[in-house]
């Protein structure tokens, strides 16, 4: 099947996804979808799209699940939200109204990586009705990496990028020359993974420099002086320390590049029992891309049991 969503133009043949849109908390969301039965929202995170879910997304379907993953607010062909928040408490919500809007119920599961992981925390705690099991990848839950902020400069080294973009000269450098610091990005976080089809899906969808703004409006809502929601405050406060209740599977690369593997076990430490945790050897930072195979038995496994 190929499929045009505004400037996309995506193959998706043998994947078996289509792409469809819904209205939802007052943003035009497309998304990826695979399969029927219970509900799978996944989540992506910077700098990707909903493309860095399609090997998992045919295996829930395998496994009983309409999986579901969207461009998140504001990464085409999604829309650019009126309001222009990008916190992760309004993520969280996003997802919860699209748990309505989807049709979801109370079988229903979520995923997220990187932004989408602590999007599916904040979701959780917010509606705990609405989701059966969670799985976060990439940014551990509890408060481990607020704390690393400030007790741990290695993990402060990784994370500079998130400082560079409070500054409007990320506006123009990360669009530059074909968008080449996302491209470093890449190198850095997941070493020695070859990322030009998921770079490519990336680039296409931050190409209007909006969509680009918005991305960059994540780190800016969480760090800077983005919009933050008053209505969102106590959700926020929140997901700043508080672990979902329901069953929980963290998954994270030993060579993640963005976050330090000491941020792990200093989740690990302060987790409570129903949160587990697993390492994925042979990944980086976007480890459902590059060891799919073992994410997706690690996801189904759970989902299943």
């Amino acid at each position: 099947m190929t499929f045009v969503a505004g400037k996309y133009l995506l193959d998706m043949a043998d994947l078996k996804l289509k792409m469809e849109c819904v209205a939802a908390n007052g943003t035009e969301f497309s998304y990826l979808e695979c399969g029927t039965g219970k509900l799978a929202l996944l989540l992506h995170g910077f700098p990707d799209t909903a493309q860095t879910w399609r090997h998992l997304m045919p295996e829930l379907a395998a496994a009983g699940y309409r999986a579901v993953a969207p461009f998140t607010r504001g990464y085409a062909p999604s829309s650019v939200p009126a309001d222009g928040c990008y916190q992760t408490a309004m993520l969280a919500r996003d997802a919860n109204v699209l748990h309505e809007k989807l049709g979801g119920d109370s079988e229903s599961v979520i995923i997220g990586h990187d932004w989408g992981a602590p999007s599916v925390y904040g979701a959780a705690l917010d509606a705990p009705s609405r989701w059966q099991k969670i799985v976060g990848i990439a940014v551990p839950p509890t408060a481990a990496l607020g704390l690393a902020f400030v007790q741990n400069l290695e993990q402060v080294k990784r994370s500079w990028y998130m400082f560079f973009f409070q500054h409007r000269l990320a506006d123009l450098v990360v669009g530059a020359n074909n968008h080449a610091f996302i491209d470093m990005l890449w190198r850095d976080w997941s070493p020695g993974y070859d990322a030009t089809v998921d770079l490519e899906y990336v680039k296409k969808s931050l190409t209007d420099p909006k969509n680009l703004q918005a991305a960059l409006g994540y780190y800016r809502a969480t760090l800077g002086d983005g919009f933050r929601d008053p209505a969102l405050s106590e959700l926020q406060t929140l997901m700043g320390s508080g672990v979902p209740s329901q069953p929980l599977l963290y998954l994270h690369g030993a060579n993640d590049g963005c976050i330090g593997a000491e941020v792990v076990q200093s989740a690990k430490s302060m987790a409570p029992a129903n949160v587990s945790f697993a390492i994925v050897e042979g990944a980086g930072h976007f480890l459902q891309l590059e060891q799919p195979e073992k994410v997706n038995k690690l996801i189904c496994d759970f989902l299943v049991s």
